[in-house]
C-alpha cells in the first residue's frame, strides 16, 4: 500500500513539471513536401525536409513506402538533423511514399506523406537542317503523351528528314534521335477522305482539385480536319478554358469538382465527323475541416477528441498514440473522427494523431494530452486580495485553486464556516458571491480547497463602499437652433472613489478632449454637465451621461429636439405656362422639427433687383399646398422661380431655381409717358416721350404709334417708329406754321398687335430763331475781375421771332485768346455780372436773343477796361493798445505799385472765434477804435481797399480777454517780428506783450 501511494504521489510531480514548461511534445516546424527529381545529373541529391520543436528534443526516423529505413544498412540515406538527404537516387529503388517520425519522452508524431517522383519528358521535332522546331498549325501536331508527330495532310514541302527531340525540363538536358526520312509516294494521289482520329485521351482520367488537365486530340483527314469540343450534358465549357493553336489541345486550369464530366472531340470535314469521348473524374486528397488540439485533463475525467477532414473520396480516420495505432479498448472508444477515452489515468499521457486518408493522400492533426493529478495550489490563482463592492451590490469572490482532480471548497468568513443563506451562495465553480451587500459584511474571507492529494487554503478581504447615484440627471428638451444649453449630470458618491463621466451622442462617444466644436463639459468633481453652445439641427438626438467608477457604471439618458426653420422645398417644377400665369409644383422640404405653416413663391428677371415675392392663386399658401399659380407676370419676360417655406421658428432656406423659362407675348398695355416735345427747326413738330422698358414691351417687334393733329381739326396724322429704345419723333412739313399748337399722343404696339395710347398732349411746333437784336448795350467795370453788362429788352411777337432769354458774349482783343465767354439768362433780365475776369485788361461784350430755333443777331460789341489788382501788401506794423474795453488799432499806410490800385481805405474785420459771425469796420485813416467785451477774445484782421477790389490781409491778431491780462503780473518780453515793431499796453500800469498767433 505505501509503494502504491508513492507513485500515485510521484506521478503529479511530473505532470506539473510538465506544466511548468520543462516538458514539451514534439510538434513540427517543417515537413516533407512532394518532390518530383530531374533525372540524368550525375552528381546530384535530395533532400526531405524535417523539424520539430521540444523538450527534450525530438529524435527522428524515416519510413519509406511504411517500412522504416534503416540508415546503418542504406548507404546513400542519411539524417541531416531530422531531414532525409538521398545521394545519386535510383528511380527504381527511391521513387514511393517518404513519412518522418519525431519522438521525444512525450510521445511521437509523424509527419505528413511526401512523394518521390522522377521528371517528365517533353517531345519536339526538327525539320531538315532548320534549328526551330516545328510549329504546331492545324495541319501538323506533336503528342506530348506519345511524342509522335502528327501530319493530317501531308504536301509536298512536307518532305524531308525529321529529327525528335526529348527533353528533361527539370534536368533542362535534350536529346535527341536518328533522322526518320519523310518519302513522297509516287504511285498515286490521295483523295478525299473523312477525320481519322489518330491522338485520343483516354476513356477515364482522374484530376485532383486545383490540377491542370490536358486532353489531346487530333485527327487525320483530307481537307484538313476542324477540332472542336463540347460536354456531353449539354453545359457550356468552363470559361477558364485554354487552347492550343490548332485546338488540338484542350486545357482545363484549376480543376474543381463543377469541371468533372463527360468530354467530347469532335474532328470534322467535307466527309464527314469523328468523335472520341472521355470521362474527367474529380478527386481531391484530404483536408483539415476541423483539427484536435492540446488537451489538459485531469485524472479519472474523460477525453472527447473529434477530427473532421473533407475530400474525395471521403477520407476514413485512424488514430495513432506516439506513432502507433491506438485500437479500440475497454476505456477507449474510436469511431471514425472521435476518440473517447473514459477514466483517465497519467498512462494515457501522450502525443495522439488523427490521420484523415483516402486513395489520394494521408493528413494528420497532431495535439498533446496530459493526464494531471495534484493537490490544490493557490500559487498560479490566488484568491482576490481586495474585493471592492458598493453597498446593496452584488459580489462574487473567486475560487480556482489548480487541483487534479477538482478540489472540493468551503469558505469561512474570519474563523466562522459559511453556510448558504439568502444573501451567501456556494457557486458551482467554487467561487463565493454575496447578494444586496450591506457595510456589515466588510471583513476577511478564506477559501479552502481539498482533494485526495491534500488541502490548501487563502484568504482575501472584502471592501464595502457607498454607492453612487445620479442626483441631477438630464432631461428632455425642446429648443430652437441657435440656442444654448445646458445638460445637467450630477452625482452622489463615495468621497474614496473617483467618478468618470462620459457622454454619447446617438450612441457615439463625444469626445471632449479633441474640443469638439459646440461641445464643452462643465463642473467639478462630482458635476458633468454638458453644454451645447449654438446648438444646431443635427444635434437633435439622444443624449447618454454615463458614470463610470472603478465598481459601477450608471447611465441617464435624455432626448434633445432642435426645432428650426424648414429647408429648402424640393423639385421645383413649372408648368403651363402662359403671358402672365404659370403653375408651380413642389415637394416640402425637412421641416426641421416644427411643422411648415407658409410657402412663398418668388420670382427673380433680367430686370428685377434680386428675388421677389409675387402675387399666388390660392393667396395664401399653407403649409399643406404643394402647387399654386403665379398670376401677375409680365408677357415675354425669363422668369425664374423659387419656393421657400416658414414655421413658427422662421423663413427657412428657399430651394433651387426653376429652369430659366419665358412667358408667353401679347399685346402691350402700357402706353408711354412724359409726352412732350416742341423746339426743332422751323416746319418741324418735335415729340418726345419716354420710352417703355424691355420687361414692358410683351413681345417682339416692339415699337411706338405717334398720333397728332393741329388743335382744332379732327383727323389725326398716324406714324409708327420702329426703333425699341426710341424716345423722339420729328414730323417735317413745309406747311406747318411757326409755334403752332398740336394735339399729341403716343402708343405701342408689337408682333401681337397695338396696345394702350397716352393721353393728349398739346405739343407746339418749331418756330424761326429771334429776328432782332437786343439795343442799348453797356458795360462797366467794377473791379479787377468784374463787369456788368446791360441791355434793352426787345418787344418781340410772332413775326419777330420768341424771345426766352438773352446770351451775353464776351472777349478780349488779345488775338491770342481764342476763347469766347458765353453767359445766358431767360426771362426779361437785362443785366448780367461776369466775374473771374484779368485785371487792367480791355474786354468785349455784346448780347443777342435765343428761343427754341436758336439765337439771334448780337448787338454792336461794347469795350470795357477792368480796373488795376488790388494792393498786394497787406497792412503792416500794426499796434494795438487795451484800455479798459477799448481797443485803439495803428497801421502804416499801404504804398501800392505802378501795375496796383491805389487804397482807397481800409477793412477791419474783427470776431470773437472762428466760428462766428465776421463784422466789417471800414476807414478811409491808418488807425481805429473798438470796443471788445471785458470776459471775450478776440480776433482781428486788416485788409486793404481799392478799385481794383479788396487787397491782401493782415495775419489774423488775438486779443485775450481783460481777465487774462490781468492775471499775468508784469511781463517784459522780447516783440515778435510777426506783425509788430513795437506792442504798448496799458492796463493799471503793467506792460505786457500781446499773444500773436
Amino acid at each position: 500500500m505505501k509503494l502504491l501511494w508513492k507513485l500515485v504521489i510521484l506521478l503529479p510531480l511530473i505532470n506539473s513539471c510538465a506544466g511548468d514548461g520543462l516538458l514539451s511534445r514534439p510538434i513540427f516546424t517543417q515537413e516533407p513536401h512532394d518532390v518530383i527529381f530531374p533525372l540524368g545529373l550525375s552528381k546530384s541529391e535530395i533532400i526531405l525536409n524535417c523539424a520539430a520543436n521540444g523538450h527534450p528534443s525530438p529524435h527522428y526516423r524515416w519510413k519509406q513506402n511504411g517500412t522504416d529505413i534503416d540508415f546503418t544498412m542504406s548507404y546513400h540515406y542519411r539524417l541531416e538533423g531530422g531531414s532525409l538527404a538521398i545521394s545519386s537516387p535510383h528511380t527504381d529503388q527511391d521513387i514511393g511514399m517518404y513519412q518522418c517520425l519525431a519522438t521525444n519522452l512525450l510521445g511521437t508524431i509523424l509527419s505528413r506523406k511526401a512523394k518521390l517522383q522522377f521528371a517528365y519528358l517533353s517531345y519536339a521535332w526538327t525539320f531538315n537542317d532548320n534549328p526551330l522546331y516545328v510549329q504546331e498549325d492545324n495541319r501538323r501536331f506533336v503528342s506530348q503523351e506519345t511524342g509522335n508527330l502528327y501530319i493530317a495532310k501531308v504536301e509536298p514541302s512536307d518532305v524531308g528528314n525529321y529529327t525528335c527531340f526529348i527533353t528533361n525540363k527539370e534536368a533542362q538536358r535534350s536529346v535527341q534521335g536518328p533522322p526518320t526520312p519523310l518519302v513522297q509516294r509516287t504511285d498515286g494521289v490521295m483523295g478525299e477522305y473523312e477525320p481519322k482520329i489518330e491522338v485520343r485521351f483516354p476513356e477515364t482520367i482522374q484530376a485532383a482539385k486545383d490540377s491542370s488537365v490536358k486532353l489531346e486530340c487530333f485527327a487525320l483527314g483530307n481537307p484538313v480536319p476542324d477540332i472542336s469540343w463540347r460536354r456531353l450534358d449539354g453545359s457550356p465549357l468552363p470559361g477558364k478554358v485554354k487552347y492550343s493553336k490548332s485546338q488540338a489541345i484542350l486545357e482545363i486550369p484549376n480543376f474543381q469538382q463543377e469541371d468533372e464530366g463527360f468530354y467530347e472531340c469532335i474532328a470534322s470535314n467535307l466527309r464527314g465527323r469523328n468523335l472520341a469521348k472521355g470521362q474527367l473524374i474529380f478527386y481531391a486528397p484530404p483536408e483539415w475541416e476541423q483539427k484536435i488540439q492540446n488537451t489538459y485533463l485531469s485524472i479519472y475525467d474523460s477525453l472527447l477528441w473529434e477530427c473532421k477532414a473533407n475530400g474525395k473520396p471521403n477520407p476514413w480516420y485512424t488514430w495513432l498514440k506516439n506513432g502507433e495505432r491506438l485500437n479500440p479498448e475497454e476505456r477507449i472508444q474510436i469511431e471514425n473522427g472521435t476518440l473517447i477515452i473514459t477514466m483517465l489515468n497519467v498512462s494515457d499521457s501522450g502525443v495522439y494523431q488523427c490521420a484523415a486518408e483516402n486513395k489520394y493522400q494521408i493528413i494528420y492533426a497532431n495535439a498533446e494530452l496530459r493526464v494531471l493529478a495534484s493537490a490544490p495550489d493557490f500559487s498560479k490563482s490566488p484568491v482576490k486580495k481586495n474585493s471592492f463592492v458598493q453597498v446593496g451590490g452584488d459580489i462574487v469572490i473567486e475560487c480556482k485553486p489548480n487541483a487534479f482532480p477538482r478540489a472540493a471548497i468551503s469558505w469561512k468568513r474570519g474563523t466562522e464556516t459559511l453556510r448558504q443563506s439568502k444573501r451567501i451562495f456556494l457557486l458551482e465553480d467554487g467561487s463565493l458571491k454575496i447578494y444586496n451587500v450591506t457595510r456589515s459584511h466588510a471583513g476577511s474571507y478564506t477559501c479552502i480547497a481539498t482533494n485526495q492529494f491534500g488541502t490548501a487554503k487563502n484568504t482575501g478581504s472584502l471592501i464595502v463602499k457607498e454607492r453612487t447615484v445620479i442626483t441631477v440627471p438630464p432631461s428632455k428638451m425642446d429648443v430652437t437652433v441657435g440656442e444654448s444649453i445646458v445638460l445637467p449630470c450630477q452625482v452622489s458618491h463615495d468621497p474614496s472613489i473617483e467618478v468618470v463621466f462620459m457622454w454619447f451622442f446617438n450612441g457615439d462617444v463625444i469626445d471632449l478632449k479633441k474640443g469638439v466644436a459646440h461641445f464643452e463639459r462643465i463642473g467639478g468633481e462630482s458635476v458633468g454637465d454638458l453644454m451645447i453652445r449654438n446648438i444646431q439641427l443635427n444635434h437633435s438626438g439622444k443624449y447618454l451621461c454615463t458614470v463610470k467608477t472603478t465598481l459601477e457604471s450608471l447611465s441617464a439618458v435624455a432626448d434633445i429636439i432642435v426645432r428650426g426653420p424648414p429647408g429648402p422645398p424640393e423639385d421645383v417644377k413649372v408648368e403651363d405656362i402662359s403671358s402672365t400665369t404659370s403653375q408651380l409644383s413642389w415637394r416640402p422640404g425637412p421641416d426641421n422639427n416644427s411643422p411648415i405653416q407658409i410657402f412663398t413663391i418668388q420670382t427673380r428677371t433680367p430686370f428685377s433687383v434680386g428675388w421677389q415675392a409675387v402675387a399666388t392663386v390660392p393667396e395664401i399658401l399653407n403649409g399643406k399646398t404643394y402647387n399654386a399659380t403665379v398670376v401677375g407676370l409680365s408677357p415675354w419676360v425669363e422668369y425664374e422661380f423659387r419656393v421657400v417655406a416658414g414655421n413658427s421658428i422662421g423663413i427657412g432656406e428657399p430651394s433651387k431655381p426653376s429652369a430659366l423659362l419665358r412667358t408667353k407675348a401679347s399685346v402691350p398695355v402700357v402706353a408711354p409717358v412724359n409726352i412732350n416735345g416742341g423746339g426743332g427747326s422751323r416746319s418741324e413738330l418735335v415729340i418726345t416721350w419716354e420710352s417703355i422698358p424691355e420687361e414692358l414691351q410683351n413681345g417682339e417687334g416692339f415699337g411706338y404709334i405717334v398720333m397728332f393733329r393741329p388743335v382744332g381739326l379732327t383727323a389725326w396724322t398716324k406714324e409708327k417708329v420702329a426703333s425699341v429704345e426710341s424716345s423722339r419723333f420729328v414730323y417735317r412739313n413745309e406747311s406747318i406754321i411757326p409755334l403752332s399748337p398740336f394735339e399729341v399722343k403716343v402708343g405701342v404696339y408689337n408682333d401681337e398687335g397695338e396696345g394702350s395710347l397716352s393721353t393728349v398732349t398739346i405739343v407746339y411746333s418749331g418756330e424761326d430763331e429771334p429776328q432782332l437784336a437786343p439795343r442799348g448795350t453797356s458795360v462797366q467795370s467794377f473791379s479787377a475781375s468784374e463787369m456788368e453788362v446791360s441791355w434793352n429788352a426787345i418787344a418781340w411777337n410772332r413775326n419777330t421771332g420768341r424771345v426766352l432769354g438773352y446770351e451775353v458774349l464776351y472777349w478780349t482783343d488779345d488775338s491770342k485768346e481764342s476763347m469766347i465767354g458765353k453767359i445766358r439768362v431767360s426771362g426779361n433780365i437785362t443785366t448780367k455780372n461776369i466775374t473771374g475776369l484779368k485785371a487792367n485788361t480791355i474786354y468785349f461784350a455784346s448780347v443777342r436773343a435765343y428761343n427754341t430755333a436758336g439765337t439771334g443777331p448780337s448787338s454792336p460789341p461794347v469795350n470795357v477796361t477792368t480796373k488795376k489788382s488790388p494792393p498786394s501788401q497787406p497792412p503792416a506794423n500794426i499796434a494795438w493798445k487795451l484800455t479798459n474795453s477799448k481797443l485803439c488799432l495803428n497801421w502804416e499806410h499801404v504804398k501800392t505799385m505802378e501795375n496796383e490800385s491805389e487804397v482807397l481805405g481800409y477793412k477791419i474785420l474783427y470776431r470773437q472765434n472762428r466760428q462766428s459771425k465776421t463784422h466789417i469796420l471800414e476807414t478811409n485813416n491808418t488807425s481805429a477804435e473798438l470796443l471788445v467785451p471785458f470776459e471775450e477774445d478776440y480776433l482781428i484782421e486788416i485788409r486793404t481797399v481799392s478799385d481794383g477790389g479788396d487787397g491782401s490781409s493782415s495775419e489774423e491778431i488775438r486779443i485775450p480777454k481783460m481777465s487774462s491780462l490781468s492775471s499775468r503780473g508784469i511781463q517784459v518780453l522780447e516783440p515778435s517780428t510777426h506783425f509788430l515793431s513795437i506792442v504798448i499796453v496799458t492796463f493799471y500800469s503793467f506792460a505786457i506783450q500781446p499773444l500773436i498767433r
